[in-house]
């Protein structure tokens, strides 16, 4: 119906013509036109704010070749115009830079796993005790986004991620020169700390330069780092390992670290809508002080747990980073003995499997997101930002969970051969890239003026699970067997996965009650 009204008001020429900016496909400006007559009934319609939002992205004239212009705007909603504030070259920079950065942290999660007996031989401990270590940097992932986020969202993005980017390469080096294990422990929850930021923050930026229809496939982009990283890590550190030092890993990541420093002074501007900071003018000290407080305060990212949806999107993501940890932390203990592996270099190669998935995905996951997005705002003539978590839905709850319980019964049962285990963990890492940009750029949506706190909320409790999967499933699979342990892994995909689906029927309204709640507070 929306097109014969715009065919209609095409062929009513008018006497007062009202210059429109129409955008490209690529999201930039065209020149404006100037027509001696345009629709008769815009003129008439003008007061109707709906309708001018349905008209004005329309050409004055006849022509079967602005249709796919029609098409590309037709998801745009009022407001929209401040994604366009930078080009689309400069924005695919951004993202591959943020996309780097997001690597370094999780990459350093896993790459030290393929060296663990040789950092236990070189600071004479156990090997429980260099679990805690790695237990210990995803519990400083999880907190680091309680400090950054509201400071993100008090001061802007660039500073946040500049000084994290110099602190994280610092920290990496003292990882790498660290004479004894206290010292180990200290440098690696530092690293830890800072590099957190790259992920919550970087997610951020996405939010502010990509209109919410074009975030997933931007957000996939992004994420190739943040889920690569963590597979590929022990791959690289047991090349490194089997020829030269365990600090040469750490050495590696300092270089990379330095250049991603480099990249984010020079390559990532200030993003950020409105920093409340600019709220803070012409007040007495005190009361900026105050306000200060209120702002950058951790609790304010805790509080947002209150809200239903946002808990279980906490959740759902947490299923999915336990499953990646509690796959990828035992391969070393779990693969070596079933094949008959006697090198760090060996079992790293089973780590190329998800990676690959991971990199599959990233070119379909996020557009599939988007896809499901633009499909809803067709079927309701708006958008609801419930609708994206559609898209996930199916590989969460099904082929995720079918993954998992193929991957463990085959090792435990001794069947299938190698092949089997890397099928399904290739699977697995494209499933999962088909599930986390629905999720993280849900909490982008749903929450536009505290878009920093909503994620760096995600990212607590994801990460909370990610210490608890990392440093439960080695005692558990040797307690009950990988088979049962990868069972109750799938159980948790179906929970979320269910949890996910009631969200995206009622999450709404969900909001709309608390929001009513808090409006009617004294």
């Amino acid at each position: 119906m929306a097109e014969e009204k715009h065919v209609h008001h095409v062929l009513e020429p008018a006497e007062d013509p009202l210059p429109v900016p129409i955008l490209r496909d690529d999201g930039t400006r065209e020149p404006e036109e100037t027509h001696e007559k345009q629709a008769a009934s815009y003129a008439a319609d003008e007061d109707l704010e709906g309708q001018r939002s349905t008209l004005h992205h329309v050409r004055s004239h006849v022509s079967t070749h602005d249709s796919p212009v029609i098409h590309q705007n037709e998801h745009h909603e009022h407001g929209d115009e401040i994604y366009d504030r930078f080009s689309p070259r400069r924005k695919i920079a951004m993202v591959c830079v943020l996309s780097f950065c997001s690597f370094l942290a999780p990459i350093s999660s896993t790459s030290i796993l393929a060296a663990a007996p040789e950092v236990v031989a070189t600071f004479n401990t156990t090997g429980a005790i260099f679990n805690i270590s790695n237990a210990m940097y995803m519990i400083f992932m999880g907190l680091s986004p309680l400090f950054w986020g509201p400071i993100a969202q008090t001061y802007g993005r660039k500073w946040p991620l500049v000084i994290a980017a110099v602190t994280f390469t610092a920290f990496s080096a003292g990882s790498a020169a660290a004479p004894t294990l206290p010292a180990y422990f200290v440098f690696r929850m530092l690293t830890a700390f800072q590099g957190t930021t790259f992920l919550s923050v970087g997610a951020t930026v996405i939010g502010d330069i990509y209109r919410p229809v074009e975030r997933g496939t931007a957000y996939g982009w992004f994420l190739s780092g943040t889920l690569i990283g963590p597979a590929m890590g022990p791959f690289v550190g047991g090349i490194i390992v089997t020829y030269r030092s365990w600090r040469d890993i750490f050495w590696l990541q300092t270089a990379l670290a330095a250049a991603s420093s480099i990249a984010v002074v020079f390559l990532v501007p200030e993003t950020i809508h409105h920093a409340r900071k600019a709220d803070l003018a012409g007040l007495p000290r005190k009361e900026q002080a105050r306000k200060l407080w209120s702002w950058i305060n951790p609790w304010r990212v805790i509080v947002l747990f209150r809200y239903p949806n946002l808990l279980i999107a906490g959740v759902a993501s947490s299923s999915l980073v336990w499953n990646m940890y509690s796959l990828l932390t035992p391969i070393r203990y779990v693969l070596n003995p079933r094949f008959g592996l006697s090198t760090p270099l060996q079992s790293g190669l089973f780590y190329v499997a998800p990676g690959c998935g991971y990199l599959v995905g990233t070119f379909f996951g996020g557009r599939w997101a988007d896809h499901v997005v633009k499909k809803y705002i067709k079927k309701r003539g708006h958008r609801v930002p419930e609708d994206r978590l559609r898209s996930c839905i199916v590989a969460m709850g099904v082929v995720l969970p079918a993954c998992m319980i193929v991957y463990g019964w085959s090792i435990e049962k001794e069947v299938g051969g190698i092949p089997l285990p890397v099928i399904v963990m290739f699977i697995q890492g494209v499933a999962q890239l088909f599930c986390f940009p629905s999720l993280n750029t849900y909490c982008l949506d749903v929450s536009q003026k505290r878009s920093s706190e909503v994620v760096a909320g995600n990212y607590v409790i994801r990460y909370v699970f990610a210490a608890a999967g990392s440093a439960a499933c080695l005692p558990v699979i040797e307690r009950i067997g990988v088979g049962w342990f990868s069972t109750i892994s799938a159980a948790f995909l179906v929970a979320a996965a269910v949890a996910t689906w009631f969200t995206a029927e009622y999450g709404g309204a969900w909001r709309e009650a608390i929001d009513k709640g808090k409006s009617e507070e004294p």
